[in-house]
C-alpha cells in the first residue's frame, strides 16, 4: 500500500501510524507547525481512506495524524479482515473517549475532519469542546435527526437487515460496497476500491446511529452549545448513505451563536474522500477552516462559496 504522507515522520506507513503520536511531519529536515490536523474514519474503513489527503493537507504544511479506531488502531486491512475480534461490541462511547484522550495529549487543539461516522464523531467531539474547527463529510446523523431513508437502510442491509449483529463484527460484501460507497463506478471499479480499503464494521455502532434516530444515546450532541468551534456539514448528491437531505437536516438542528454551515458537491457518492476530483473537497474544507480560523489561505485552488 502506497503511504501518501500518512507517516509519522520516520519510515512507518500509515498502516503503522501510532494512533496517540503526537510526532510532526518534515518536509527536507524541516518541522512544519501551520497546525495539527485530525483525520477520523467511518465505517467499515482504516486511516487508509484518508492516504491521499494526507499526502495533500502535509505538503501545504500542516501535521496530519489519522488514528484509528478502538480495534482498528494500527492494523492493516488484512489483519482486521483476519481477526476482526477487537471490533465487536464496540460503541459510539468507546470510540469518543478513545479520540477524547488522543487530542488531549496534543500540544494544541487540531483541526478536526471526519467521513461517515467519523463526521459524527467531529460533532460530538466538538460539543465535548475540543477540536479548533471541525468538518463533517457525509456525515452519520446525530441522535435526534428524524430522517432515515430507504437508501441508508439498503446501503447498510448487511447490519440492519439482521438484529443479531448487534455486537458482531460484520464485513461488507463487494456489491453492496458498491451501492454504499462507490456507486459512481463500474462494479469492477469499485472492487479494487473494497479490496484496497474495506473492513468489517462495529455493528453495534451502526445500530446505535439507526436507533437514534428515534431513542436519544452516544450520538447525542449539543445544538446550542454557543462556545462550539466552527462547524461545516459537507454532502453529496449521489450519497446513498447519507443523502444530503439527512445532513441538511442536521444542520437545521443546530442553533445558537456558533457557526455551522453546509456545502453540498454535486455528483458525489459516499466514496466522496477517495472518488475522482477528491482534492476539489479537500481544498474547500481547508480554505473553510482556514477562514474561519483567520489564517492566511493555502494554495488552494477551489473558490470558496458555500451553496
Amino acid at each position: 500500500m502506497a503511504t501518501n504522507g500518512l507517516t509519522n515522520g520516520h519510515s512507518e506507513s500509515l498502516t503503522e501510524l501510532d494512533p496517540a503520536s503526537t510526532a510532526d511531519f518534515s518536509s527536507n529536515g524541516l518541522v512544519l507547525s501551520k497546525g495539527i490536523i485530525l483525520l477520523i474514519h467511518g465505517l467499515w474503513m482504516t486511516p487508509a481512506c484518508w492516504e491521499d489527503w494526507g499526502v495533500y493537507f502535509t505538503n501545504l504544511g500542516y501535521e496530519v495524524l489519522a488514528p484509528g479506531w478502538p480495534g482498528v488502531d494500527d492494523r492493516t486491512v488484512e489483519e482486521i479482515r483476519s481477526n476482526p475480534k477487537a471490533l465487536e461490541g464496540l460503541t459510539i462511547h468507546h470510540i469518543i473517549s478513545h479520540y477524547e484522550q488522543i487530542i488531549r495529549g496534543l500540544p494544541s487543539p487540531p483541526i478536526l475532519m471526519g467521513h461517515s461516522f467519523g463526521g459524527l464523531f467531529v460533532q460530538l467531539l466538538l460539543s465535548r469542546g475540543l477540536g479548533r474547527t471541525g468538518v463533517g463529510i457525509c456525515p452519520a446523523q446525530p441522535s435526534g435527526v428524524l430522517a432515515l431513508k430507504l437508501s441508508t437502510v439498503k446501503a447498510s442491509f448487511a447490519i440492519l437487515g439482521n438484529p443479531f449483529t448487534y455486537n458482531k463484527a460484520v464485513p461488507i460484501s463487494a456489491s453492496r460496497f458498491h451501492y454504499a460507497f462507490a456507486n459512481h463506478l463500474t462494479a469492477a471499479e469499485s472492487s479494487l476500491l473494497w479490496e484496497r480499503y474495506s473492513v468489517p464494521a462495529a455493528a453495534h455502532v451502526l445500530w446505535q446511529g439507526a436507533l437514534g434516530v428515534v431513542v436519544p444515546g452516544d450520538g447525542k450532541v449539543d445544538w446550542g452549545k454557543k462556545d462550539r468551534a466552527p462547524l461545516l456539514l459537507i454532502a453529496g448528491t449521489r450519497d446513498h448513505i447519507v443523502p444530503m437531505q439527512v445532513v441538511k437536516a442536521a444542520e437545521k438542528k443546530y442553533h445558537g451563536p456558533a457557526v455551522v454551515d453546509f456545502k453540498v458537491f454535486e455528483g458525489r457518492t459516499h466514496g466522496i474522500v477517495n472518488q475522482e476530483g477528491w482534492e476539489e473537497v479537500a481544498d474547500f474544507a481547508l480554505g473553510w477552516v482556514e477562514e474561519k480560523m483567520g489564517g492566511s489561505r493555502s494554495e488552494a485552488r477551489i473558490p470558496f462559496e458555500l451553496i
